[in-house]
């Protein structure tokens, strides 16, 4: 019974933690995953807009500057805007990226579909595809009643926690001036960089920023972790996967010292009898491991079918690597917090089964 409890344990912390783990990663990919799974491996701000595609605004004069650096390959714009939308039969909001080259800022997570060869034609998140934004279905921008057509899907290409489409750059002109119609042709808010032959990435990033005082360019995975607010995610994650991830170890720890106290008179007798010290650690040592194994297999076993799971408008996946780190993380800290219960063994005076004085007594 004991040991059973101490085992479900484990599994529910271990499901606690992978968990939390993917609601992380569902939540920075709902936020940042059309930045995350975009092409272009250099994207270049304004410098006021600290690095979010909502506040930076790229003028033509900046452009030319950029596009003129020495080691640029190609160049392209890159506009986003949030707009209402008719999908499904209801009034939404749905983020549309729009890119000026294939390459340069197109989905790379396609999973159905193309994509968009024309004007009017739009790749949806997978994951919306119930709301409205599935294979062939046609959203509608208002109130100017601009028709998108879904010609392509990608999965994990989410920005600001809403449906997002990605269209050529024409395609996102004409939605702004849908939207409103007053508006002047939009300014891109990012100018997608690829770097040209015998430059890497992160040679070009240092080459515009010591050429363009007014550009902030960053590579792609830079552009994720700096996006505002993904940062302060990160950290308060962290402290609950510390939370839970010190609790396995001191619960298995407490429970296996707890037990040698309690069976100290048997292990002072088989001491006495002739059992080496030796012995006697490695079947304390198969116990721990045992109820280790079968505890995480327990979390794994719970966490599996949640992972592959939608929660509201956060799809979540299953991370293996995850799965991974913390099964070996969990199975070390909970071995090496059974030493304290190994050195009590290792310390048993096997004359004490004469006197009557067991272990730590």
């Amino acid at each position: 019974m004991r040991f059973g409890l101490l085992m479900a344990s484990i599994g529910l912390l271990v499901f606690l933690i992978l968990f939390q783990q993917t609601l992380q990663s569902g939540l920075i990919t709902s936020f940042v995953g059309a930045i995350r799974h975009q092409s272009a491996p250099v994207l270049v701000y304004s410098v006021d807009g600290r690095r979010n595609l909502q506040g930076s605004v790229i003028t033509p004069d900046l452009q030319r500057q950029i596009e003129a650096v020495p080691g640029v390959g190609h160049a392209g714009k890159l506009g986003q805007g949030t707009f209402s939308v008719t999908a499904g039969g209801k009034l939404t909001s749905a983020a549309i990226i729009g890119y000026q080259s294939e390459g340069l800022g197109s989905p790379t997570t396609l999973t159905s579909g193309r994509l968009p060869r024309a004007d009017g034609e739009v790749v949806a998140l997978a994951s919306a595809a119930g709301d409205g934004f599935a294979l062939g279905d046609t959203v509608t921008v208002q109130p100017g009643g601009l028709e998108l057509k879904v010609v392509g899907q990608a999965d994990q290409i989410g920005y600001q926690a809403s449906p997002t489409l990605f269209s050529t750059y024409p395609t996102f002109e004409q939605a702004v001036h849908a939207a409103n119609p007053d508006a002047r042709s939009p300014l891109p808010a990012v100018i997608a960089l690829s770097p040209a032959p015998g430059v890497t990435d992160a040679e070009l990033v240092a080459r515009v920023n010591d050429a363009v005082p007014e550009a902030d360019a960053v590579t792609r995975s830079q552009a994720v972790a700096s996006t505002p607010g993904v940062a302060q995610v990160q950290q308060s994650f962290r402290i609950i996967f510390l939370l839970f991830g010190l609790v396995v170890p001191l619960v298995t720890g407490l429970f296996f010292l707890i037990v040698t106290l309690q069976k100290a008179n048997a292990l002072t007798l088989l001491r006495a009898v002739g059992a080496p010290s030796s012995a006697l650690v490695r079947s304390l040592l198969f116990q721990v491991a045992l109820v280790l194994v079968v505890g995480i297999g327990i979390g794994i076993a719970l966490y599996t079918p949640l992972a592959f799971q939608t929660l509201g408008s956060i799809p979540l996946s299953f991370q293996t690597g995850a799965v991974v780190f913390w099964s070996v993380l969990l199975f070390v800290l909970g071995l090496l917090s059974a030493l304290v219960a190994v050195r009590r063994v290792l310390h048993i005076d096997p004359i004490e089964a004469t006197t009557g004085a067991g272990l730590g007594r």
